[in-house]
């Protein structure tokens, strides 16, 4: 190797990298629009490494006919410099949502957009966005996931496992439906909704203000986990209600309550439908919910009666491999139809009533917005388009008519809209960051600033397509290669699992892939089959078997090899959760492809997993417990076969994740010990699923270069 090809960028990325929560901070974030149009409402900190939000308020055309940014609460100044204190409760919700930062990290308002509600170190507080002051409605706390009704009279919140209502001026504070027990809780999300649904709510109120939908959730059936604290011995362990696959749920149900506390059940047949997986309520009909058998093969669109709460079917899905579960959806549209996102014809399509919007040239992945006239989604290229557009997502206008391209740019784009005024973030990949623009009826009439840091180095990215399956792929060289210089020794860096896209086509998503590559490797991002964004089939490919996902790594590996200067002598793999299972999978079953391998919070023994997602892809393992032994790697099925030579392998893991609980890791090993494979395990004292300390965020990029360098010979 060259000294051109030895040169890398300072070691000040990883510091920044962590200082900067993988630079998100600063960047504006979470809009809303004002059906007036004069308010874009949304979330900032002050810097690219201040990690506490505010809530701001741009007003795109002011008075003077200018846009004009101005800030509607600030933390710091509402809490006196004092410093946050969460509950566990609200730990956990921002575990769920992998929420870093703090400060204002989430926020509602009224139908106006006049009023917003938002939870600051457990205390409830409103800001009024057109007079621009906020303060302290005095109410019992801790507080989470305040919202005020549409009319903006009323805030509903739950505290202490209640739902409870205050006036919008601070009185009148009651609870609608208190627990009946430690188990039991009214507006919360339960576990799994959260985790694995993207349902994050658990109260939902009327478009009149007059009442709510409100899940009670009872965790008693689930199965209680101890998650301890090693480093501190003095501590009791912690408990929680973990489903995991094949073991019972929290019973969930759902009630109608209205502002005197008065409750109806809304009934549906639970038994067979246990998921509640979407709740909409709006002017355009009767309430609306979806429920999900726990196959997740079939699921139904109710109705809800809100006198007498039955229900009555709309419409019903069936899949014989799964349903996936899609943002936005279902919903009515202002006159009634229904609108949803249904696998039809070999394509994910918009569907509105009874009639498909989009065909097989586009992978409709959320709808973002229904208009009157119109649907705005977002959606990638389907296996029918016309032109790949590799890692790209953009943003549509859908309606009888056709289909219209919104964003224009090589990118990755999302939107919210109301009425004209649409708000489109885009992230393309030769400019760091995103850029946010407000448009008036398409023209651009302002631009939303990013206090965001500007990254020490720039992600070379190349992005094709791999082999004959056309696997999506980033390749990533050292900034310092040239022609001539010889082969490099390769990392694949991939998720290359369910809901986990890596190739995107935008700068940031490959910043720390680019920095191992300034390391000396050619790195490499391959979503393979089970990764989103192509079609249903090719998501639905790893039904009762995961193994096309580390068969797709190694046929992208050798198709570019042809291309670029790969040496097929040295090849790493690292990955994190999902990414790690699929590290630990390649070094132990393919050891003749790669050399050495990081695992991070791998999930190793699938019946340790929880049930939404662990079923949705291998069924219960009481009747296929042999399809668990074929895709857990601490069986004799997922070790590697006798003679297959050891290749070093790090297994890193939180002590405190209780979403992969260490037990994956002390699994893993136990197996890899009793099997006489070597490997190394780097327990992370005080850490979840997510990393977000900064120490560790930096030096875990900084042990990983190290190993993968005494591993492959290159020190």
């Amino acid at each position: 190797m060259t000294s051109r090809q030895q040169r890398s960028f300072p070691l000040s990325f990883p510091r920044q990298y962590a200082r900067t929560q993988r630079f998100t901070l600063g960047v504006p974030r979470s809009f809303t629009v004002s059906p007036d149009g004069e308010r874009v409402v949304f979330l900032r900190s002050s810097s690219g490494t201040d990690r506490s939000h505010a809530l701001w308020v741009l007003e795109p055309e002011s008075a003077d006919g200018e846009a004009r940014e101005r800030i509607a609460a600030d933390p710091q100044a509402l809490l006196a410099g004092a410093a946050e204190e969460l509950s566990a409760e609200e730990r956990a919700r921002r575990e769920r949502s992998r929420e870093g930062s703090g400060g204002i990290v989430a926020y509602a308002v009224d139908g106006a957009v006049e009023l917003a509600a938002f939870a600051l170190s457990g205390r409830l507080y409103v800001a009024e966005l057109r007079a621009g002051t906020a303060g302290e409605l005095p109410v019992p706390g801790p507080v989470i996931d305040p919202r005020p009704s549409p009319d903006g009279r009323h805030v509903a919140y739950v505290a202490r496992g209640a739902l409870r209502v205050t006036g919008a001026d601070g009185e009148g504070d009651r609870a609608l439906a208190e627990p009946e027990d430690g188990h039991t809780t009214y507006g919360l999300a339960e576990f799994v909704a959260a985790e694995e649904m993207d349902r994050t709510r658990g109260f939902w109120w009327s478009p009149e203000s007059d009442r709510l939908l409100v899940a009670r959730a009872d965790d008693r059936p689930v199965r209680r986990w101890w998650i301890a604290d090693p480093a501190h011995p003095d501590r009791e362990p912690r408990m929680v209600a973990y489903p995991a696959a094949g073991t019972p749920n929290a019973d969930v149900r759902l009630y109608l309550v209205d502002l005197a506390g008065e409750r109806t059940e809304v009934v549906w047949d639970r038994e067979r439908y246990p998921y509640l997986a979407r709740v909409h309520w709006s002017r355009g009909g009767a309430p609306l919910i979806l429920v999900q058998a726990r196959d997740q093969r079939t699921q139904l669109h109710l109705a809800v009666d809100t006198v007498t709460g039955a229900t009555r079917t709309v419409h019903v899905d069936e899949d014989p491999v799964w349903l996936e579960l899609l943002p936005g959806v279902p919903a009515w549209s202002p006159e009634g139809r229904l609108v949803r996102i249904a696998d039809e014809g070999g394509a994910r399509v918009l569907a509105v009533g009874d009639r498909a919007l989009t065909g097989a040239r586009l992978q409709v992945r959320a709808v973002l917005d229904i208009g009157e006239n119109d649907v705005l989604v977002s959606a990638s290229a389907g296996e029918e388009a016309a032109e790949p557009e590799t890692g790209e997502i953009h943003v549509y206008r859908v309606d009888e008519r056709g289909v219209e391209r919104v964003s224009s740019e090589t990118g990755i784009h999302s939107a919210v809209r109301c009425g004209a005024v649409t708000v489109l973030s885009s992230a393309v990949p030769d400019a760091p960051g995103s850029v946010v623009r407000v448009l008036r009826d398409g023209a651009e009439i302002a631009v939303v600033a990013s206090h965001a840091e500007r990254p020490v180095l720039s992600a070379r990215v190349r992005l094709l397509e791999g082999g004959a399956r056309r696997i999506p792929c980033a390749v990533l060289l050292p900034s310092g290669y040239e022609e001539g210089d010889g082969l490099l020794p390769v990392l694949m860096d991939p998720y290359g699992g369910p809901h986990g896209q890596r190739v995107l086509a935008a700068h940031n998503p490959h910043l720390t892939s680019q920095w191992f590559a300034e390391q000396g490797f050619a790195v490499i991002v391959a979503d393979g089959r089970g990764s989103p964004g192509r079609s249903p089939a090719w998501e639905k490919a790893i039904k009762d078997d995961l193994t096309p996902t580390l068969d797709d790594q190694v046929e992208a590996l050798h198709a570019l090899a042809g291309e670029f200067p790969l040496d097929l002598g040295r090849v790493a793999i690292r990955g994190w959760s999902y990414g790690g299972y699929l590290a630990a999978l390649g070094v132990l079953r393919r050891p003749d492809v790669f050399h050495a391998g990081i695992a991070g919070a791998p999930l190793s023994d699938m019946r340790l997993y929880d049930t939404h997602y662990t079923e949705r892809y291998l069924g219960m393992p009481q009747e296929s417990p042999e399809v668990y032994a074929a895709n857990s790697l601490v069986t004799d099925d997922g070790l590697s076969a006798p003679g297959n030579p050891a290749r070093p392998l790090m297994i890193i893991h939180g002590l405190a994740d209780d979403n992969v609980v260490m037990a994956h890791t002390l699994r893993l090993s136990s197996a890899l010990l009793a099997a006489g494979r070597p490997h190394e395990v780097l327990p992370l004292t005080g850490v979840t699923h997510m990393t977000p300390q900064e120490q560790v965020a930096e030096n875990l990029l900084l042990l990983q270069v190290d190993f993968l360098k005494r591993s492959l010979g290159l020190t």
